[in-house]
This record gives C-alpha cells, sequence and structure tokens, in this order.
C-alpha cells in the first residue's frame, strides 16, 4: 500500500463567484473581483504551506457563453490584475504561467499575459498556473493535431505546459461534484477534494482542511 503523502502540486476549480455576488445584490463581477482576491491569498498561503504549484481555473472555453457585460468585465479586470499585481508576486518570487487558447482574448490581455510569463520565468518559490480561455478537452485536441506518434510522454509535451507536473489534489469548491472539463489529461490519477465554500469565502483553513484530507489519503496508482 502506497504511503500517505503531502500534497506537492494542487489544482482548484474556483467555483461560486456568481453565486456569491448575487447572495449580496452585488453584480457579478464584484464576485469575479472577490474571487480574484482570494487567489492571491490562498497563493500565498500556498507557497508557505510548501505547494510547489497551483493551478487555478479562471475562465473556460465555455464561458464565452456568458452575457457580454460579463466576459467584458472579466477580460478587463484580468488584464487590469496582470499589470497591477505581477510586479508584486514577482518580487515575492512567483513564476507564472497562462494556460489555454490565446485566440479569441483581446491582444493588449495576450501581450499582457506574455509579459507577465517572461518577467517571472525564473522564479522559484511556487509556480501559478492560470487557466484562462481553457478547456480539457481542447488541450488534447490542439496536442492530437500535432502528434506524429509515440508515447504518452510524447503526447504530453504537446499539452500546454507540458512541465506542470500533474496534480496531487484537485478541488472544487461551491458544493459542485464534478471537473468541469479541468485537466483531463493531466487528473488521471489526482485526489479530489469538494467543498461548500463559494470561492471567495475560501479561507486558508479549507485549504488547510483539503490539504489534511488529502494526507489521511492512499494512493496506488493502479496497484495495491
Amino acid at each position: 500500500m502506497a504511503a500517505a503523502s503531502e500534497a506537492r502540486y494542487v489544482a482548484i476549480i474556483t467555483d461560486g463567484n456568481g453565486r456569491w455576488a448575487r447572495a449580496r445584490g452585488l453584480p457579478v463581477n464584484d464576485g469575479h473581483s472577490a474571487g480574484a482576491d482570494t487567489v492571491k491569498a490562498r497563493l500565498r498561503d500556498a507557497a508557505e504551506l510548501g505547494i510547489k504549484e497551483l493551478t487555478v481555473y479562471s475562465f473556460s472555453t465555455e464561458n464565452w457563453s456568458r452575457p457580454s457585460e460579463e466576459v467584458a468585465g472579466l477580460m478587463e479586470m484580468f488584464s487590469s490584475r496582470i499589470a497591477s499585481e505581477t510586479p508584486e508576486l514577482h518580487a515575492e518570487n512567483v513564476r507564472m504561467r497562462f494556460i489555454g487558447r490565446r485566440d479569441g482574448i483581446p491582444p493588449e490581455l495576450v501581450e499582457r499575459m506574455r509579459w507577465a510569463e517572461e518577467l517571472t520565468t525564473d522564479n522559484t518559490l511556487i509556480t501559478l498556473f492560470v487557466a484562462f480561455n481553457y478547456g480539457g478537452r481542447a488541450e488534447i485536441v490542439d496536442a492530437a493535431k500535432r502528434f506524429t506518434g509515440g508515447t504518452e510522454e510524447d503526447f504530453r509535451d504537446l499539452l500546454y505546459a507540458p512541465e506542470m507536473h500533474d496534480p496531487d489534489l484537485i478541488i472544487r469548491t461551491s458544493g459542485e461534484r464534478r471537473l468541469s472539463n479541468y485537466l483531463l489529461w493531466q487528473s488521471a490519477y489526482s485526489e479530489l477534494v469538494f467543498r461548500d465554500e463559494l470561492w471567495p469565502d475560501f479561507g486558508r483553513q479549507a485549504l488547510e482542511e483539503s490539504l489534511a484530507e488529502f494526507s489521511e489519503r492512499r494512493r496506488r496508482f493502479g496497484g495495491r
């Protein structure tokens, strides 16, 4: 039986921003702003807790179907936050990577994503992977278009971030219990933890409890 271990590679489905806002009578994009604050706070907690990679689901390929005002607000907020927060994260030794399709994203935002990646490329404390305009099936399809044969590792090299480790743990907030097209290739043996908190309410204690639940699991990877 495999021994219990600590999670070093963690991915989160940051669900519930809209419901959080509606419950408070706020515009939905206020919920997204609160959710972005939570991402930054939990990133810092993750670094303190020894996590080496944190992946967050910020905007899926399916989210384009949301109201145009919400999508435009998300794009504007994302661009503004990258510009204002990247120097701060860079000073904290955080490496940033964005995974997903870049077609359809405003050019200014794409340029800011590139800038943030280049500025932080040599940082080593923790890597923040931001899944933006991301879909697990889309990632596999995009890799398959370029795959000419070989091994699983050869295929993996064609994914959006081949250097990303498979998540030890995937956390989903808001009480939903599904992967929602998230990291389908990488999650083959990930442990899953589902939390009832809406994402803006997901505090450090909730993260620590999720990590503690993971540490009690026995990972066998198909063996005994």
